[in-house]
């Protein structure tokens, strides 16, 4: 038996001389291995270039990697590793160059310490040169492990695209990503910290010369205590503070912040990150904080630990209750009322405004009582009957005097604008908006100041609707058809003052008439029902055929028409406290009478000589009036008419004795 098998005493002893040889010829064995196969490294590497071929040793094996620029180059490099003595097996992994379309790189953050680079990576770039390239980017402790394969297709300045991906994974947790593929860049992750995320959101409104961004999924950073805030500052302005969940619900919150400043600054200084409590939904949560601080005339609203706290000055005395009210019925689901600190103080200032859009006029800010409401509502009614009213104003002591009054004014002017809004702050009001006519629009801040209490300052920004011209005779009259359809210019019995329903009518005539050229108009006149005073006889001059023939620069210059701003031709309007006629003069106006109109009276020929000779002005001696009401009339209205801008070639008023029909009010028609 010892015979037999005595050759088994001595395996624990071959196994351990093994045991102690191996771990100490091992590593001699793979340092030789690896000097003899760095030579066949060495020898694959071209001009400008890293060797492609990659080698491990394990042992006495080899582990081949790398692409070959073709298969001669990958099948040489393969049989001189084969040859190499003492080597056992080769494991060959080698690549052959190829064209990638797209070319795709992605750069992976696995660890805190560890990026993985995958896809493809330029051919010209060897990873070693690549990591070099890289390394910057990173913080010292991190290591770049490149298992990229080599291909043809890189977009130019891969480099610098590829280290703008690897300096945004920094503020970036493990697992995130960046992918370029031909020139876009994409990411996906999730930030690490708040301020790594805007970092990050910032950096990625800047991507490189000649790259685009394409998807980007970076989620921000979950903090535990995420709050937010509005600040309301005196004179409107908000101020935005805290967090927001996304970039999504920002452009929400911003909306209702500009629709809440009502003009004035937006200040957005709110950062992303995650962390609001489950159930709380953020739109509702903004939407009631925007809510509370529009009753404030300053402070601040603040959402923090799932509570609602307010603090600082409230709008008006009925503001506190209306907070409370809110607070306590009225929060977001999800949250609590937290503290509220509240003071009020007189409004200062004491604002009022009214803004006319295409289908609604708004009333916001105070009045001072419910009586001055019910007459501003009863002014507005008649004025905007196809509109809808909508009141928002509210009831607070502090009301500059005369407060109703200017309200009044400035509504009849903005009766006459296509859209606009007054704002009346204190003792000053504005008038803003766009005019339905070109001609009126420069008239309004003169015409509203001289119907504004004593003491008010008026101040009027108008713009004019953009003017253009038409040779289209078909168009033409059709404009001028839209222009006097459905009027009906009818004078108080006995006068020639034009009334204020008239303009409307009489600026879209002379927007018409401006717009089209080729438009000739006659003007004709009204009279009276049989048994009315007579009309108080202006010093028009009986043999005047047509108010054209005047010199018109003179007239305007020595006898302007004040009249309220244009109004919509279908808007009822409020007769003005103080309206001047058009044409007719007062005793002082006849001393200043255009000398020309005199000069072609039919009668005065001898003192048209003698002025001629004397060659020198002469006092004049007082016209005999016209006699013929409906004459008057007509050059009331053409006068009116030229001030407007209508050249005085294209219009003219009916001779005397042609006269309209008392019911159909004053005639414009078209001359051939």
């Amino acid at each position: 038996m010892l015979q037999k098998f005595g050759w088994a005493c001595g395996l624990p002893g071959l196994a351990l001389i093994v045991g102690v040889a191996t771990p100490l010829l091992a590593p001699r064995m793979e340092r030789r291995l690896d000097d003899r196969a760095g030579a066949v490294v060495r020898a694959t590497t071209e001009a400008g270039l890293e060797p492609w071929l990659r080698l491990t040793v394990r042992g006495r094996d080899l582990i081949a990697a790398g692409e070959a620029p073709d298969e001669a180059g990958r099948v040489a490099a393969l049989d001189r590793l084969k040859r190499l003595p003492g080597l056992r097996h080769v494991v060959g992994r080698i690549g052959i160059v190829e064209d990638a379309s797209p070319f795709v790189w992605t750069a992976t953050r696995t660890s805190p310490e560890r990026i993985e680079l995958s896809g493809s990576r330029p051919v010209e770039i060897g990873p070693s040169a690549l990591a070099a390239k890289l390394a910057p980017e990173l913080p010292s402790e991190t290591r770049i492990i490149d298992q990229a394969k080599a291909a043809r297709g890189a977009p130019p300045d891969f480099s610098a695209a590829s280290a703008f991906a690897l300096e945004q994974l920094k503020p970036l947790a493990p697992g995130a990503s960046a992918t370029i593929a031909d020139t876009t860049v994409s990411f996906s992750g999730e930030a690490l910290t708040v301020a790594g995320y805007e970092e990050v959101r910032q950096a990625l409104s800047y991507p490189p010369t000649g790259f685009t961004m394409g998807k980007v999924d970076i989620r921000p950073a979950a903090i535990p205590d995420f709050q937010f805030a509005v600040t309301r500052e005196r004179g409107g302005n908000l101020v935005l503070s805290g967090n927001v969940v996304s970039e999504a619900a920002r452009e929400d919150i911003r909306a209702m912040a500009d629709a809440a400043a009502d003009g004035a600054s937006v200040d957005d200084r709110m950062q992303t990150a995650r962390g609001l409590e489950e159930g709380i939904d953020p739109t509702t949560l903004s939407r009631f904080a925007f809510r509370i601080s529009s009753l404030l005339q300053d402070g601040r609203v603040t959402y923090a630990d799932s509570r609602l706290s307010v603090s600082g000055t409230a709008l008006d005395g009925q503001a506190i209750g209306e907070i409370d009210a809110l607070l306590r019925d009225g929060r977001p689901s999800g949250t609590r009322a937290g503290p509220v600190d509240l003071a009020a103080m007189p409004l200062s200032p004491y604002r009022f405004m009214v803004r006319r859009e295409s289908d609604a006029v708004t009333l916001t800010g105070h009045l001072p009582d419910s009586v001055t409401r019910d007459r501003i509502l009863a002014t507005l009614r008649p004025r905007f009957f196809r509109e809808r009213i909508v009141d928002k104003s509210r009831v607070a002591e502090g009301a500059p005097a005369d407060l109703a009054g200017a309200v009044e004014a400035g509504i009849t002017s903005l009766a006459m604008l296509a859209t606009g809004e007054i704002r009346l702050s204190d003792r000053s009001l504005a008038l803003t908006g766009n005019s339905l006519y070109r001609e009126s629009a420069g008239r309004y801040e003169t015409d509203l100041a001289r119907r504004m209490p004593a003491g008010w300052r008026v101040q009027a920004e108008v713009k004019p609707p953009p003017g253009t011209t038409s040779d289209d005779p078909a168009a033409c009259r059709s404009s001028f058809e839209r222009a006097t359809q459905g009027s009906r210019l009818v004078f108080a019995p006995g006068s020639v003052t034009l009334r204020a329903e008239f303009y409307p009518t009489l600026d879209a005539v002379a927007s018409a008439a401006k717009a089209c050229p080729g438009l000739r108009i006659e003007v004709i006149g009204h009279g009276d029902p049989a048994g009315v005073a007579g009309a108080p006889k202006p010093a028009l001059d009986a043999g005047v055929e047509n108010t054209a023939s005047v010199d018109s620069g003179k007239a305007r210059d020595g006898d302007k028409v004040t009249k309220p701003a244009t109004a919509k031709a279908d808007k009822p309007a409020v007769k003005p406290a103080d309206p001047k006629p058009a044409s007719v003069k007062d005793g002082k106006d006849k001393a200043t009478r255009d000398k020309a109109t005199r000069d072609k009276a039919a009668g005065d020929k001898a003192a048209k000589e003698k002025d001629a000779k004397a060659d020198a002005p002469k006092e004049a001696k007082p016209a005999e009036p016209e006699p013929d009401l409906a004459r008057q009339r007509a050059l009331v209205v053409v006068e009116y008419l030229l001030q407007a801008g209508i050249p005085a070639d294209r219009i003219v008023a009916a001779p005397a004795g042609r006269a309209n029909a008392i019911g159909q009010g004053v005639g414009l028609a078209l001359r051939s």
